[in-house]
């Protein structure tokens, strides 16, 4: 038995700025993928990418959302330590990096959702 390959569908923008309903229509669509309502949109990316022949580019190994939120309570601690000791200097470092790490937990949550 031979099968013809059915032509795939065009893609409009990026995968990783399709919303996950934009990408379980596309995959919907492909026989080779099974499974779509099941996947999250990172797996759906994956997948897509393995059949559009996409080279996926691996992810620079970041910090997890748990260890920025560890680093942004230990900040906020060291911060208020220093404010006990009315030591403004280690204070105002302590309270910048800990709004530095809170910022680095919201673009994370950007990047995942």
């Amino acid at each position: 038995m031979e099968e013809e390959k059915k032509e795939l569908p065009k893609l409009e923008k990026k995968l990783e700025k399709m919303t996950i309903k934009e990408l379980r229509e596309i995959a919907l669509q492909i026989p080779e993928i099974t499974g779509v309502h099941g996947m999250n949109k990172e797996e759906l990316i994956s997948a897509l990418k393995k059949v559009y022949g996409i080279k996926e580019e691996s992810k620079k190994v970041g910090e997890s959302m748990r260890e920025l939120k560890a680093k942004v309570k230990k900040f906020k601690a060291l911060a208020e330590e220093a404010k006990k000791n009315r030591d403004w200097i280690k204070y105002e470092r302590y309270r910048k990096l800990a709004s530095r790490f809170k910022k680095r937990t919201r673009k994370l949550a950007k990047a995942i959702a």
